[in-house]
């Protein structure tokens, strides 16, 4: 019965019958839970997860009929289970797209730095309007992997938004030059739009990539945990590259059009670019501490203070912005830790006698064949890889013609060419006379 009633549902939900739908679901759903709470809790799991499958099409059915409550029930869905698959999942996105579509028509501008600008493009204004929500909805997330797949979902909607702009641009671009001209170097409105769409979708970048880093600095704290498990532990190389992109992302921030001029937009930059310059470089120190280069490390960990005291310093008027960055003071803390630590760890070094490897076990990878003079220690030597000679060996480069034919050349015995050598000097000389007193032959 659940069954039949379960595929009945999914029929009237095909035909939009939503009435039919959600009283066929809400039967369904009726003797999965009676049939949960009369097994045992190993079954159990298998009918409740079917209730739990069946709870976001009884959401959809609900506002459809004109529960509007179950909008938001349906979101809080979708964010808990990381996403739906299948039909509802498509017409879910359908759903929100439409809701925001209908909140669209009465959006007219928006608002950015001091600046109005009117949105008169229908995908612009539901990338705007539905930007508070998705922020929440990564805000929320419970784990790491439905935290990216939002943060990639809100990437591709403000690319598409950007390039519904661009193609604004394209026949505006003389209005925009005359415009500029006019106005003593202010950007048009349509510009500045899409230096605001950009500014969103660097930003998202680069809190996505922070997110990132912070996973796997939490990754690094247990790697010894992931050695024993045998699995790839992360190396602070990785959290380096996430930085670098960040810092470029913070680079093309300041070269947008319209905002070269505001003086606290660009030290807002300055200093986030302070701040995630001296986590790169407290990275690359942590990077050089594994290769136990003490003294490049410690150099590094000082590059990391000065970074830090420069954003304490000149913070000022701009903390509030910088409460989404992570806290300088604790690394600070960090780094002098890691300096005493590191300090510690270079005297031990220093003093330790089995770090320094005789020259005798040093092997060069020499065949035996050329180190006889030498003495190595060489553990191959009683393997079945030893090393002896060359092999194959090496070409050597020899003459194109060999020089053995051309030895014969000089035991050759030629016949005498002497008669016909004097008869052709005589006939010359004889011309030759002729020639001068004007005698023919």
């Amino acid at each position: 019965q659940a069954y039949m009633a379960y595929l009945t549902g999914m029929l009237r939900f095909e035909h939009q019958e939503w009435k039919a739908a959600m009283e066929a679901f809400n039967k369904c759903k009726t003797i999965y839970e009676k049939l949960a709470n009369a097994f045992t809790e190993e079954q159990a799991v298998l009918y409740n997860q079917r209730v739990e499958e069946i709870s976001p099409n009884i959401r959809y059915c609900a506002y459809n009929i004109g529960d509007q409550s179950a909008m938001n029930e349906l979101m809080q869905m979708r964010l808990r289970s990381g996403g739906t698959e299948g039909l509802l999942a498509e017409k879910l996105e359908a759903l929100i797209t439409q809701t925001r579509a209908k909140q669209a028509a009465t959006m007219s501008e928006v608002e950015w730095r001091g600046r109005t600008v009117p949105v008169k493009i229908d995908k612009v204004r539901i990338f705007l309007l539905g930007l508070a929500d998705n922020e929440a909805a990564i805000a929320q997330a419970e784990n790491e992997e439905t935290k990216e797949r939002l943060f990639e979902s809100l990437l591709s909607e403000c690319r598409d938004a950007i390039q519904a702009v661009r193609e604004e641009l394209k026949p505006d671009q003389k209005q925009r030059e005359h415009s500029l001209e006019n106005d003593s170097g202010k950007v048009s409105n349509i510009q500045y739009l899409h230096s605001y769409l950009t500014y969103i979708k660097l930003s998202t970048a680069i809190k996505r990539n922070e997110s990132m880093a912070k996973s796997l600095q939490k990754a690094l704290l247990q790697q010894q945990r992931s050695d024993e498990d045998g699995k790839r532990s992360p190396r602070p190389q990785d959290l380096i590259r996430l930085y670098d992109i960040i810092l470029q992302n913070l680079v093309e921030l300041t070269q947008l059009p319209g905002l070269e001029e505001d003086k606290n937009f660009q030290k807002e930059i300055g200093l986030k670019t302070l701040v995630y310059k001296a986590y790169r470089c407290f990275f690359i120190a942590q990077s050089y501490v594994l290769v136990k280069k003490w003294s490049e490390a410690l150099v590094l960990y000082e590059r990391v203070l000065k970074y830090a005291r420069e954003v304490q310093s000149g913070a000022g008027a701009h903390r509030n912005s910088l409460k989404e960055l992570p806290d300088v003071q604790d690394l600070i803390t960090q780094v002098n830790a890691e300096k005493y630590s590191l300090q510690a760890a270079a005297i031990l070094d220093a003093n330790d006698p089995h770090e320094t490897e005789s020259p005798s076990k040093v092997k060069d990878g020499k065949p035996l064949s050329e180190r006889f003079e030498t003495f190595c220690l060489d553990p191959s030597l009683v393997s079945k890889q030893v090393s002896l000679v060359h092999f194959p060996p090496g070409f050597q480069p020899i003459p194109c013609k060999p020089l053995f034919f051309d030895l014969a050349l000089n035991h050759v015995a030629f016949p005498p060419l002497e008669d016909k050598v004097e008869q052709k000097a005589k006939s010359g000389l004889t011309g030759y006379i002729k020639g001068i007193f004007g005698f023919k032959s």
